[in-house]
Protein backbone atom coordinates (compact mmCIF):
# COMPACT_ATOMS: atom_id res chain seq x y z
CA UNK A 1 0.00 0.00 0.00
CA UNK A 2 1.20 3.47 -1.31
CA UNK A 3 0.41 7.20 -0.82
CA UNK A 4 0.84 9.55 -3.78
CA UNK A 5 0.18 13.18 -3.19
CA UNK A 6 0.89 16.06 -6.15
CA UNK A 7 0.21 19.28 -6.17
CA UNK A 8 0.57 21.92 -9.15
CA UNK A 9 0.39 25.15 -8.78
CA UNK A 10 -1.59 28.02 -10.98
CA UNK A 11 -1.09 31.03 -8.92
CA UNK A 12 2.28 32.42 -8.60
CA UNK A 13 1.78 33.93 -5.11
CA UNK A 14 1.25 30.26 -3.29
CA UNK A 15 4.99 29.51 -5.09
CA UNK A 16 6.87 30.30 -1.32
CA UNK A 17 4.32 27.92 0.30
CA UNK A 18 5.05 24.92 -2.59
CA UNK A 19 6.66 22.67 0.02
CA UNK A 20 4.60 23.32 2.92
CA UNK A 21 1.31 22.57 1.49
CA UNK A 22 3.11 19.52 -0.27
CA UNK A 23 4.83 18.62 3.58
CA UNK A 24 1.28 18.75 4.95
CA UNK A 25 -0.50 16.17 2.15
CA UNK A 26 2.58 14.20 2.14
CA UNK A 27 2.31 14.16 6.13
CA UNK A 28 -1.31 12.83 6.40
CA UNK A 29 -0.28 9.65 4.21
CA UNK A 30 1.62 8.46 6.78
CA UNK A 31 -0.49 5.77 7.82
CA UNK A 32 -0.78 4.32 4.07
CA UNK A 33 3.23 4.12 3.87
CA UNK A 34 5.01 4.37 7.18
CA UNK A 35 8.32 2.76 5.89
CA UNK A 36 9.88 5.55 3.48
CA UNK A 37 9.18 8.71 1.48
CA UNK A 38 10.10 10.85 -1.15
CA UNK A 39 9.54 13.88 -2.99
CA UNK A 40 10.50 15.87 -6.20
CA UNK A 41 10.01 19.99 -6.16
CA UNK A 42 10.27 21.90 -9.42
CA UNK A 43 12.22 25.17 -7.69
CA UNK A 44 13.45 28.02 -9.54
CA UNK A 45 15.99 27.09 -12.37
CA UNK A 46 18.99 28.80 -14.29
CA UNK A 47 19.72 29.33 -17.74
CA UNK A 48 23.03 27.15 -19.00
CA UNK A 49 22.96 25.07 -15.37
CA UNK A 50 22.21 21.73 -14.19
CA UNK A 51 20.92 20.41 -10.46
CA UNK A 52 22.09 16.97 -9.89
CA UNK A 53 20.55 15.98 -6.61
CA UNK A 54 23.27 13.23 -5.08
CA UNK A 55 22.22 11.21 -2.13
CA UNK A 56 25.10 9.49 0.40
CA UNK A 57 25.03 7.34 3.59
CA UNK A 58 24.54 9.89 7.08
CA UNK A 59 27.94 11.83 7.56
CA UNK A 60 29.34 12.14 4.25
CA UNK A 61 31.81 15.10 3.70
CA UNK A 62 29.85 17.17 0.39
CA UNK A 63 32.01 19.61 1.10
CA UNK A 64 35.19 17.77 0.40
CA UNK A 65 33.30 16.61 -3.03
CA UNK A 66 32.83 19.87 -3.90
CA UNK A 67 35.62 21.28 -3.84
CA UNK A 68 36.76 17.74 -6.02
CA UNK A 69 34.44 19.14 -8.59
CA UNK A 70 35.79 23.04 -8.94
CA UNK A 71 34.79 26.42 -8.60
CA UNK A 72 31.81 26.95 -10.89
CA UNK A 73 30.06 24.67 -8.39
CA UNK A 74 28.04 24.99 -6.13
CA UNK A 75 26.48 22.38 -3.30
CA UNK A 76 23.62 22.77 -0.70
CA UNK A 77 23.36 19.83 1.80
CA UNK A 78 20.07 18.81 2.95
CA UNK A 79 20.74 15.46 5.19
CA UNK A 80 21.87 12.44 3.11
CA UNK A 81 21.42 14.52 0.07
CA UNK A 82 23.00 17.12 -1.53
CA UNK A 83 22.05 19.44 -4.50
CA UNK A 84 25.11 20.27 -7.00
CA UNK A 85 23.84 23.28 -9.20
CA UNK A 86 27.06 23.33 -12.00
CA UNK A 87 27.17 24.74 -15.95
CA UNK A 88 25.06 21.92 -17.86
CA UNK A 89 27.92 22.02 -20.03
CA UNK A 90 30.04 19.65 -17.13
CA UNK A 91 27.35 17.57 -16.56
CA UNK A 92 29.01 14.74 -17.96
CA UNK A 93 32.24 15.41 -16.17
CA UNK A 94 30.74 15.32 -12.81
CA UNK A 95 28.19 12.28 -13.12
CA UNK A 96 31.51 10.66 -14.20
CA UNK A 97 33.12 11.71 -10.78
CA UNK A 98 30.46 11.17 -8.91
CA UNK A 99 30.45 7.62 -10.40
CA UNK A 100 33.45 7.05 -9.32
CA UNK A 101 32.92 8.35 -5.51
CA UNK A 102 32.07 5.77 -3.19
CA UNK A 103 28.57 5.12 -1.73
CA UNK A 104 27.03 8.55 -3.47
CA UNK A 105 24.56 7.93 -6.04
CA UNK A 106 22.94 10.38 -8.78
CA UNK A 107 19.12 10.29 -7.65
CA UNK A 108 17.86 13.47 -9.91
CA UNK A 109 18.90 16.13 -12.43
CA UNK A 110 17.37 18.55 -14.33
CA UNK A 111 17.44 22.26 -14.25
CA UNK A 112 14.81 22.90 -11.83
CA UNK A 113 13.98 19.50 -10.22
CA UNK A 114 15.42 18.97 -6.45
CA UNK A 115 14.59 15.02 -5.29
CA UNK A 116 15.00 13.55 -1.87
CA UNK A 117 14.08 10.27 -0.51
CA UNK A 118 14.68 8.41 2.58
CA UNK A 119 13.96 5.22 4.54
CA UNK A 120 11.97 6.60 7.46
CA UNK A 121 8.17 7.86 8.31
CA UNK A 122 7.34 9.93 5.69
CA UNK A 123 6.74 13.33 8.35
CA UNK A 124 9.88 12.76 9.25
CA UNK A 125 11.38 12.75 6.32
CA UNK A 126 9.56 15.90 4.86
CA UNK A 127 11.21 17.23 8.15
CA UNK A 128 14.86 15.92 8.02
CA UNK A 129 14.79 16.82 3.67
CA UNK A 130 13.09 20.78 4.82
CA UNK A 131 10.22 19.96 2.49
CA UNK A 132 8.15 22.75 4.26
CA UNK A 133 10.44 25.58 3.24
CA UNK A 134 10.78 24.82 0.09
CA UNK A 135 9.53 27.12 -3.19
CA UNK A 136 8.70 26.18 -6.61
CA UNK A 137 5.58 25.15 -9.19
CA UNK A 138 4.49 22.12 -8.61
CA UNK A 139 5.51 18.95 -6.44
CA UNK A 140 5.03 15.51 -6.00
CA UNK A 141 5.22 13.00 -3.25
CA UNK A 142 5.08 9.02 -1.95
CA UNK A 143 5.02 7.24 1.39
CA UNK A 144 5.64 3.85 0.98
CA UNK A 145 4.93 0.25 2.89
CA UNK A 146 6.78 -2.19 1.74
CA UNK A 147 5.07 -5.42 0.55
CA UNK A 148 7.13 -6.97 -2.05
CA UNK A 149 10.61 -6.24 -0.87
CA UNK A 150 13.45 -4.65 1.46
CA UNK A 151 12.76 -1.60 3.29
CA UNK A 152 15.22 0.42 1.36
CA UNK A 153 15.84 3.86 0.03
CA UNK A 154 16.45 2.14 -3.23
CA UNK A 155 13.17 0.88 -3.25
CA UNK A 156 11.70 4.75 -2.52
CA UNK A 157 10.03 7.08 -4.88
CA UNK A 158 10.19 9.19 -6.98
CA UNK A 159 12.12 7.29 -9.51
CA UNK A 160 13.78 9.91 -12.29
CA UNK A 161 15.48 8.34 -15.28
CA UNK A 162 15.03 11.53 -17.58
CA UNK A 163 15.81 15.52 -17.29
CA UNK A 164 13.49 16.92 -15.01
CA UNK A 165 11.33 14.32 -15.24
CA UNK A 166 10.21 12.16 -12.17
CA UNK A 167 7.56 9.38 -11.40
CA UNK A 168 5.44 8.29 -7.76
CA UNK A 169 3.75 5.14 -8.62
CA UNK A 170 0.99 3.04 -6.06
CA UNK A 171 0.39 -0.57 -7.78
CA UNK A 172 2.11 -2.99 -9.74
CA UNK A 173 3.54 -3.50 -12.99
CA UNK A 174 3.20 -7.29 -14.26
CA UNK A 175 5.17 -7.09 -17.44
CA UNK A 176 7.99 -4.87 -15.86
CA UNK A 177 10.40 -6.86 -16.97
CA UNK A 178 9.68 -7.43 -20.47
CA UNK A 179 9.50 -3.73 -20.18
CA UNK A 180 12.81 -3.46 -18.95
CA UNK A 181 14.57 -4.94 -21.73
CA UNK A 182 12.90 -2.60 -24.16
CA UNK A 183 14.58 0.24 -21.84
CA UNK A 184 17.97 -1.70 -21.74
CA UNK A 185 18.01 -1.98 -25.71
CA UNK A 186 16.62 1.64 -26.05
CA UNK A 187 19.08 2.87 -23.50
CA UNK A 188 17.37 4.39 -20.89
CA UNK A 189 18.97 3.31 -17.45
CA UNK A 190 16.67 1.51 -14.43
CA UNK A 191 18.96 1.08 -11.49
CA UNK A 192 16.89 -0.96 -9.39
CA UNK A 193 14.41 -3.95 -9.41
CA UNK A 194 11.26 -1.34 -8.91
CA UNK A 195 8.93 -1.82 -11.24
CA UNK A 196 8.20 1.74 -10.82
CA UNK A 197 11.13 3.07 -11.91
CA UNK A 198 10.79 0.71 -15.10
CA UNK A 199 7.29 3.12 -15.29
CA UNK A 200 10.02 6.03 -15.17
CA UNK A 201 11.81 5.07 -17.92
CA UNK A 202 9.32 4.11 -20.08
CA UNK A 203 7.87 7.38 -20.48
CA UNK A 204 11.54 8.72 -20.57
CA UNK A 205 11.75 6.05 -23.65
CA UNK A 206 8.72 7.50 -25.00
CA UNK A 207 9.07 11.15 -25.04
CA UNK A 208 12.89 11.08 -26.25
CA UNK A 209 10.77 9.45 -29.23
CA UNK A 210 8.99 12.79 -29.83
CA UNK A 211 5.61 12.09 -27.95
CA UNK A 212 4.73 14.58 -25.41
CA UNK A 213 3.98 13.44 -21.24
CA UNK A 214 0.25 13.21 -22.43
CA UNK A 215 0.48 11.03 -24.77
CA UNK A 216 3.55 8.84 -23.66
CA UNK A 217 0.72 8.03 -20.57
CA UNK A 218 -1.80 7.61 -22.90
CA UNK A 219 1.11 4.70 -25.06
CA UNK A 220 1.13 3.28 -20.85
CA UNK A 221 -2.37 2.08 -22.07
CA UNK A 222 -1.32 -0.40 -24.16
CA UNK A 223 2.16 -1.28 -23.18
CA UNK A 224 2.11 -1.49 -19.15
CA UNK A 225 0.18 -4.43 -18.36
CA UNK A 226 -1.14 -4.56 -14.41
CA UNK A 227 -2.94 -2.08 -11.96
CA UNK A 228 -1.45 1.35 -11.53
CA UNK A 229 -2.00 5.05 -10.67
CA UNK A 230 1.06 7.37 -12.21
CA UNK A 231 1.73 10.82 -10.95
CA UNK A 232 4.48 12.42 -13.05
CA UNK A 233 6.53 15.62 -13.17
CA UNK A 234 8.31 17.49 -15.91
CA UNK A 235 10.09 20.87 -15.70
CA UNK A 236 6.57 22.68 -16.78
CA UNK A 237 4.21 20.07 -16.27
CA UNK A 238 2.33 17.29 -14.10
CA UNK A 239 0.45 14.36 -15.01
CA UNK A 240 -1.77 11.83 -14.05
CA UNK A 241 -3.09 8.39 -15.24
CA UNK A 242 -4.77 5.43 -13.91
CA UNK A 243 -4.52 2.15 -15.54
CA UNK A 244 -8.72 0.71 -17.32
CA UNK A 245 -9.25 -1.00 -14.07
CA UNK A 246 -8.52 1.77 -11.60
CA UNK A 247 -8.71 0.05 -8.44
CA UNK A 248 -6.57 1.86 -6.59
CA UNK A 249 -8.30 4.96 -4.70
CA UNK A 250 -7.14 8.66 -6.15
CA UNK A 251 -9.11 11.94 -5.79
CA UNK A 252 -8.02 14.74 -7.50
CA UNK A 253 -9.50 18.90 -6.90
CA UNK A 254 -8.68 21.79 -8.78
CA UNK A 255 -9.16 25.40 -7.80
CA UNK A 256 -8.23 29.06 -9.57
CA UNK A 257 -5.01 28.44 -7.94
CA UNK A 258 -3.97 24.94 -8.09
CA UNK A 259 -4.59 21.35 -8.79
CA UNK A 260 -4.03 18.61 -6.65
CA UNK A 261 -3.62 15.16 -6.51
CA UNK A 262 -4.21 12.40 -3.23
CA UNK A 263 -4.38 8.71 -2.71
CA UNK A 264 -7.12 9.82 -0.10
CA UNK A 265 -9.51 13.20 0.00
CA UNK A 266 -8.29 13.59 3.04
CA UNK A 267 -4.77 14.27 2.02
CA UNK A 268 -6.31 17.21 -0.17
CA UNK A 269 -8.67 18.44 3.21
CA UNK A 270 -5.98 21.57 4.41
CA UNK A 271 -5.25 22.81 1.39
CA UNK A 272 -6.42 26.84 0.97
CA UNK A 273 -9.86 27.12 -0.84
CA UNK A 274 -10.57 23.01 -0.59
CA UNK A 275 -14.48 24.20 -0.10
CA UNK A 276 -15.24 25.71 -3.13
CA UNK A 277 -12.71 23.12 -5.44
CA UNK A 278 -14.10 21.14 -7.98
CA UNK A 279 -13.49 17.16 -6.60
CA UNK A 280 -13.58 14.79 -8.35
CA UNK A 281 -12.10 10.88 -9.27
CA UNK A 282 -9.88 10.44 -11.99
CA UNK A 283 -11.48 8.10 -14.79
CA UNK A 284 -9.93 5.13 -15.25
CA UNK A 285 -7.28 5.18 -18.77
CA UNK A 286 -8.01 9.05 -19.25
CA UNK A 287 -4.53 11.26 -19.07
CA UNK A 288 -4.90 14.46 -17.34
CA UNK A 289 -1.81 16.77 -18.01
CA UNK A 290 -1.65 20.51 -17.15
CA UNK A 291 1.58 22.46 -17.98
CA UNK A 292 2.76 25.70 -16.88
CA UNK A 293 4.47 26.36 -20.88
CA UNK A 294 0.66 26.43 -22.41
CA UNK A 295 -0.75 29.07 -19.79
Amino acid sequence: MCGIVGLFLKDKALEPKLGEMLSGMLDVMCDRGPDSAGFAVYGSGESGKIKLTLRAPEGFDFAALGKTLGDDVTVSVRGTHAVVSAPAAREAEIRAIVAKTKDVAVVGAGQRMELFKEVGLPSEVAERFELSKMTGTHGIGHTRMATESAVTTNGAHPFSTGADQCLVHNGSLSNHRSVRRDLDRAGVPVQTDNDSEVAAGYLTWRMNQGRTLGEALEDSLDDLDGFYTFVVGTETGFGVIRDPIACKPAVMAETDQYVAFGSEYRALAGLPGIENAKVWEPEPAKAYFWDRAAA
